[in-house]
Order: structure tokens, then sequence, then C-alpha cells
């Protein structure tokens, strides 16, 4: 509402020509869908497809690709290998773009992980067409164990591991980084909302983002757990203006309460109160490359149903 309101007093006091010559050219357009305009494909993260992922990878592919999903950003390798992974890609006329890598503690043995060597990570990601490869979770301390309930385990590491474990994942982001570069591959760190919770008078998302080289590590930043972490996705997209090489496209309801512990009440993108409005046209001003729609359990609908409610919003929306 206040962004309408000074747009239209900005219109009135210097005239709609002197305001078209001050419009970035790509916003110069607004009867034309936004990523039409800005020559984007709308992107998915695969995790929003839980099992079917995991158990039909082809079908799964084929179905996002007759929706219209073209670039994909993978959560796991599936358990297939690099070869095969991308047979299925070119199969169903899309193409891998990203992928999660985590940590050796959190994955089964003889894993693709953050910590193989560089010249592995390089191989693999290189046959799939990927160049950019993301830490989705933050480190834990070094005795963590995970338990039966994932989310309350990891929100007793992260106030185990305190500041000290975000300067510590700062520094192994930037090692690995340094190591990946020479290979093509860029680094980057996909945020949840537990990163906001006040400690000491600061956050762990205000030391990592000190902590990290940003000529070598980038941010995914998620814009719904940045909005269930009680931070604007608008101002942040400002302040990290250049940092930010890609989003998490998704949307939570108006009863998502402000909180560090993993929770949000999530919807189809367009179905909650994030403002895309003034989302979108952020994104491209700060750099933004790669778009994916990404949506959290519980569903509403059936998963396939609700990528489609997203895509078509998005792919219908004008900003």
């Amino acid at each position: 509402m206040v962004f309408e309101m000074n747009r239209r007093s900005l219109l009135a006091g210097m005239g709609v020509a002197g305001m078209a010559a001050a419009t970035p050219a790509w916003a110069a357009a607004p009867a034309t869908p936004f990523f039409k305009r800005i020559n984007k494909p709308i992107g998915i993260q695969l995790y929003t497809l839980g099992e079917a992922a995991q158990k039909d990878l082809s079908g799964t592919l084929t179905r996002l690709a007759a929706t219209g999903y073209k670039e994909f950003e993978l959560p796991s390798l599936y358990g297939r290998s690099a070869k095969e992974l991308r047979a299925e890609g070119d199969k169903a006329g899309v193409k891998f773009s990203s992928i999660h890598m985590g940590l050796p503690a959190r994955l089964p043995p003889g894993s693709l992980t953050l910590m193989s060597s560089p010249q592995e990570i390089a191989d693999a990601l290189g046959t799939l067409g990927i160049g950019k490869a993301v830490l989705p979770i933050p480190l834990m301390p070094d005795d963590w164990k995970p338990s039966a309930d994932m989310r309350a385990s990891l929100i007793a590491g992260v106030e185990a591991g305190g500041l000290d474990m975000w300067k510590r994942m700062g520094d192994l982001l930037n090692t690995r980084a340094t190591a990946l570069k020479p290979h093509g591959i860029e680094l980057g760190y996909h945020n949840h909302n537990m990163e906001f919770r006040p400690i000491g008078g600061t956050t762990g998302w205000a030391v990592l983002l000190k902590e990290l080289d940003p000529n070598l590590v980038f941010l995914e930043l998620d814009l719904g757990w940045v909005t269930a972490g009680g931070h604007d996705p608008v101002a942040e997209l400002r302040r990290l203006k250049g940092r930010v090489k890609m989003v998490h496209l998704k949307d939570v309801k108006p009863t998502t309460k402000t909180n560090y512990a993993l929770q949000q009440d999530p919807c189809e993108v367009g179905q909650g109160k994030l403002n895309w409005h003034a989302i979108l046209p952020a994104c491209v001003e700060a750099g933004v490359q790669h778009y994916f729609v990404e949506q959290e359990p519980p569903f509403a609908h059936d998963r396939f149903e609700s990528v489609k409610m997203s895509y078509d919003f998005l792919s219908r929306f004008k900003a």
C-alpha cells in the first residue's frame, strides 16, 4: 500500500514521461508477465515433490515439464549416478541448474557431500550440467546426532552451537568455495528461519554474513523462511544486493507467526501474504539469476496440483 501511494505521488509530481525515463528497462512493460519480461525460467526445487521424485523421478520430471517447469534444483542425487540422473533430465527435456549438498554426518557413507574431493564434486556436477552447489542447513556441533524428530534435533543443534557455530560455518564455506572455484563450481548457502534467532545482541544470520566472503560464497534466499523469521524479504534483497544469486519462491499464510523453530503455515505461491509485486522487482534489482518454486508440507492439495497452482500464478503475474 505504501509503495503504491508513493508511486502515485511520484507520478503526480514528476509527470508520466519523467517517471518512465527513470524506470529501469526491465520494468518498462508492466503489461507483459514478469518472467517473460525478464527472460528467466520459473524453476522448481524437487524437494517440493517429496517421495514422488524418489519413487518415480522420470515420471515426476515429465509431469513437471508438462506443467511448464524446465529448470530444476536437486535436493540430492536420489541414489543415482550423475550420468543416470542427467539421462533422465535429458529425456524429460529439463535442465538441472543447482544442487543442495549436505555434510557427511547427515548422509549415508559413500554419498557425494560438500566435503567430497573438489574433483569428485566437479565431475558429478559437470556431468549434470550444474555450476552451483548449495549447503542447505547449518553446520551443527561436532557431537550433534539426529533424532526421530528431525525438526527438534536441528533446533537443539543450532541452539547448542551458539554464535561460534555460525563463525565456523562461514570459514568452512569460504574454504570449500575456494577449493571448488578452480573447477568452475560456485558455492552458496540456503537459509531457514533458525538463522534469525537473537543471540547475545545479534543473530546467526548477521554473524554468518559477516564471515562469508561475498566474492566466494553466494546466498540462496528462501523468501518464505525469511518471512517466518520476522524479516521483510524486500529489505533483505536490497540489503544483500549482489550477494543473492538464487531465491526460493515460497509463500506462507497470514497465520504464520514469527519464530526461529522451522515453523510456518505453507501455501502455494500467490495464495499467502508475501507481496510479490514488491518482491519480484526487488529480486531483479538484487541480481537474482535463478528462481525456484518450493513449498513445505503439509499440503492442502496434491503436490503436483500445488506446484501447478504456483506455476500458473507466476507465469501470468505482472509486476
